[in-house]
Formats: structure tokens, sequence, C-alpha cells
């Protein structure tokens, strides 16, 4: 017999995805976009969206999704 055997039970390994090691990243994680940070074209959209609500903030003139009295 040679090696080292680990035997855990089942609520040990439950209880160790709740431990703060088990939700905090590794340091030195590669940055990949849409899997280890963002995708690009979702911080694409959220700048366009961004952009969208500060323009019809700028004009307060018409608004189409009001309803007349």
């Amino acid at each position: 017999l040679a090696g080292t055997h680990i035997i855990c039970d089942r609520k040990f390994l439950l209880e160790c995805k709740n431990s703060p090691a088990a939700r905090t990243p590794p340091c030195c994680l590669p940055q990949t976009p849409g899997v280890t940070s963002l995708a690009q074209s979702s911080l694409v959209k959220l700048e366009e969206l961004k952009e969208r609500n500060e323009s019809e903030e700028a004009m307060p003139g018409e608004q189409p999704w009001a309803v007349a009295p």
C-alpha cells in the first residue's frame, strides 16, 4: 500500500463548500472573458444602455410611454 488515502464523510464535504476558502477565487486566475470575468459583449451592452438612459434623461420633452390624462 503506497500513498495516502484521505477519507471524508458527506457532512464534512458539504461543510467545505460553504467555507470562505471555497468561495474565494485563486489569486493567479487568468482573465478569460465570459468565464472568469464578464464577457466583453456584456460590458458593451451595459455601456450602450447607460448612454441610452442618459440621452433620454437629457431630452425630457417626449415620453412615449406616458399615458395622457
